[in-house]
């Protein structure tokens, strides 16, 4: 049956996998999920394509763990291992004037840019700036707000500043309630944008791009067809209307989820910076 989902661990049946597909799990404090798709043969059947596909589990993200500090290093470290050598570029995609869509812009507003602060230092200043990353931050807004695709934008950027890969961080749809607000996906073969709900634009990828594409993102919404045919087993007929669900504190969700992913950004591509150090940033 047909859903919505962004999510590859509701998209590979894990009892019954093709060969090709892996699935490996590990994690401290979260349950993390890792499926490696070996070639571009799944895309129909799975609609992913070739990648790692990182799930990361744990409670309600809209809440403060005791485990925070932990939480923001594990998923760091699950960054570092995609991220390659080099200047980055971090793309906050959605609109940030819808709550449930806004995560991606307000993931970029908290990442520490360091690109135009490393062109104007000199040797006789501080080595704390030369320690770390050359780093940019962009949320674009959508093609409804500017007129034009997110990827060509991003695109233009790239042909301009020429990092060695993308960060694209976005508002997700799953297709199980439980994972509303609840996961992170990082993968590393890129995104669509809203392909979730049925909205695709021009995928982000090294293909389009020419610089590696790492998407990170967390579910924010689920259609009420995927929730009753999850619930009833049974195909819900076209003509019934159908809505986006988002969870009732959406607003907390997104802020907190945000911050937690932009520091793990930040302590993934600046080694030298410590937790105590991102926290006071912001």
């Amino acid at each position: 049956m047909n859903f919505r989902s962004d999510l590859a661990v509701e998209q590979v049946k894990i009892d019954s996998l093709p060969a090709g597909v892996t699935i490996s799990n590990r994690g401290k404090v979260f349950d993390i999920t890792e499926i490696i798709i070996s070639d571009d043969s799944f895309r129909n059947s799975l609609g992913k394509g070739m990648g790692k596909y990182i799930t990361l589990e744990s409670g309600n993200l809209s809440h403060f763990s005791d485990e925070y500090e932990n939480m923001v290093k594990e998923l760091a470290e699950e960054f570092r291992k995609l991220i390659p050598e080099g200047e980055v570029l971090v793309v906050g995609l959605g609109n940030r004037d819808i709550t449930p869509d806004a995560i991606g812009p307000r993931i970029a507003e908290k990442v520490l840019a360091t690109r135009h602060l490393l062109e104007e230092i000199t040797d006789s200043e501080t080595s704390f700036l030369s320690d770390l990353r050359r780093v940019s931050s962009v949320a674009g807004g959508v093609m409804g707000q500017t007129g034009i695709e997110t990827a060509e934008l991003i695109r233009a950027i790239c042909n301009e500043i020429k990092p060695s890969a993308v960060i694209a961080a976005d508002a997700l749809a799953c297709s199980d309630v439980s994972r509303l607000g609840t996961t992170i996906q990082i993968c590393d073969s890129g995104i669509s944008p809203g392909s979730g709900v049925s909205n695709s634009r021009k995928e982000l990828s090294k293909d389009f791009l020419g610089v590696p594409v790492i998407a990170v993102g967390v579910p924010t919404v689920v259609d009420m067809h995927t929730i009753i045919r999850n619930l009833t087993n049974v195909d819900v007929e076209a003509d019934i209307p159908n809505m986006l669900v988002t969870p009732r504190d959406i607003d907390r969700l997104t802020e907190r989820a945000s911050q937690l992913i932009a520091f793990s950004i930040n302590l993934a591509l600046h080694p030298s910076l410590s937790f105590s150090d991102v926290q006071a940033l912001f």
